[in-house]
């Protein structure tokens, strides 16, 4: 009776630590597919583009499917795949534990995302 008990734990344990690591510290996915809503801005190249979250998120934005063009100073929810996320996750660790530290004020995400949809939430940026 006390190993089934033991084993039940040991189970739990084990499934909260698997669902605690899609997530960094502060509580940001680590999941490659990325849903962000913001501000879409030209980027430094013709087909370059950046996004400002809502949530204090900046993204460049890049996309060979969605027409980001024609959405430049709206309001847009984006759908893509983050760049080269063990890398990108790694970073957002690293913030996380320097703005856990007091060493840095600010802690907002920043990545690449390859954009598979976009839907237009205002005609405008707030």
């Amino acid at each position: 009776m006390k190993a089934i008990g033991v084993a039940l734990a040991c189970g739990l344990l084990l499934i909260s630590v698997g669902s605690a690591q899609e997530t960094t510290s502060s509580g940001k996915s680590k999941s490659a597919d990325r849903t962000v809503i913001g501000c879409l801005a030209k980027g430094d190249s013709a087909k370059e583009f950046v996004l400002n979250g809502q949530d204090g998120s900046t993204w460049n934005l890049k996309s060979d499917q969605v027409a980001l063009a024609e959405h430049v100073g709206h309001t847009v929810k984006v759908k893509g795949v983050v760049s080269n996320v063990a890398m990108h996750n790694m970073k957002e660790e690293a913030k996380d534990a320097a703005a856990g530290a007091g060493v840095k004020k600010e802690n907002s995400e920043h990545g690449d995302m390859q954009v598979a949809s976009l839907k237009m939430v205002s005609g405008s940026c707030k």
